[in-house]
């Protein structure tokens, strides 16, 4: 008999359910939840007309979330119409929309039907370092389906070990830690540093990495990010080096039409460079290569360009 493994760590981020969780200032979140849990249970394409219809309404926003994405389309697609633009931002809602309405599935449904309704390309890339015994750190972009593959994989018996800020709200962030790591796995507060983390992938658990997220300028070097440049976090060289791991790119997918997870798996990077810059390049081409194919996907309404050279933030006043 195989002896259950043991993912608790003391160091992780393990919150806890709190009675205070019932006082009135959370009713709101619950209301929402009990609302939310029939609708993750339609079909997938009535969940995606419902999408498509709110995504028509919001599109024409010029403020707020919504104003943010146009913004960052429009840096790092400046060669695109802005009709080009608009479809990619209508788009993107309607993936968002349609992923959310059904994610609290993955929490209500069984490991068997999350198994059928997910697709793997490229999984032996990351079964041939399992194989050999290799630490591997996924690097994945921020999609809509960014919570899927770590799910899938613990389910799986692969645990994921992953750094997170937590969230304002204290229940919306244990109930979001608890579907994290339902299957298994490790979850890391960022204030706690990186060594955690590190020595989770030393460990055997597979690193989940976000190489998009803005740290600010002193956290940061600026490389080229489509048609724009983008403050990246430096250092994947080395974090390679030292949790011995290779680093594998992964893209997470919502199909709107199958209503399918996809997930793509990359061969591992060539042995980074070292060189600051040349890897932060390096890491900005994993997302373009990905995103370009599926802008949709992606989560544009991020403060992804937030940190400019000229200390101009682009969203200001929205």
């Amino acid at each position: 008999m195989t002896k259950p493994r043991n993912d608790f760590d003391p160091k992780a981020y393990n919150p806890e359910f709190d009675y205070r969780f019932l006082a009135p200032t959370h009713w709101g979140t619950w209301v929402g939840l009990t609302l939310g849990l029939p609708l993750s249970l339609l079909p997938h394409k009535v969940r995606t007309s419902i999408a498509r219809f709110i995504a028509s309404k919001i599109s024409k926003k010029r403020k707020g979330p919504v104003q943010k994405a146009r913004i960052n389309l429009e840096l790092c697609f400046p060669d695109k119409t802005p009709i080009e633009r608009e479809t990619i931002l209508e788009e993107c809602l309607v993936t968002a929309g349609s992923f959310l309405l059904g994610f609290p599935a993955i929490s209500l449904r069984s490991k068997k039907w999350l198994e059928k309704n997910s697709v793997f390309y490229g999984l032996e890339h990351l079964e041939k370092l399992q194989t050999n015994g290799q630490n591997a750190i996924l690097l994945v972009p921020h999609s809509w389906a960014i919570d899927i593959p770590a799910i899938l994989l613990a389910s799986r018996g692969l645990p994921v070990s992953a750094m997170a800020n937590s969230q304002k709200n204290p229940l919306t962030d244990w109930l979001m830690h608890k579907q994290r790591v339902q299957y298994g796995g490790r979850v890391y507060d960022r204030s706690g540093g990186i060594k955690p983390f590190i020595k989770s992938v030393k460990d055997g658990y597979l690193g989940y990495y976000l190489p998009d997220q803005d740290h600010g300028p002193e956290q940061s070097v600026f490389v080229d990010f489509f048609a724009t440049e983008k403050a990246t976090l430096p250092g994947l060289g080395k974090l390679a080096k030292v949790s011995r791991a290779k680093i594998v790119p992964l893209f997470a997918s919502y199909n709107t039409v199958t209503g399918k997870y996809e997930i793509d798996i990359r061969a591992p990077l060539e042995e980074l460079s070292g060189n600051e810059k040349v890897d932060a390049r390096a890491m900005n081409q994993v997302v373009e290569q990905f995103v370009t194919s599926k802008p949709e996907q992606y989560m544009w309404i991020l403060k992804l360009l937030k940190t400019r050279r000229n200390g101009i933030d682009p969203y200001l006043g929205y």
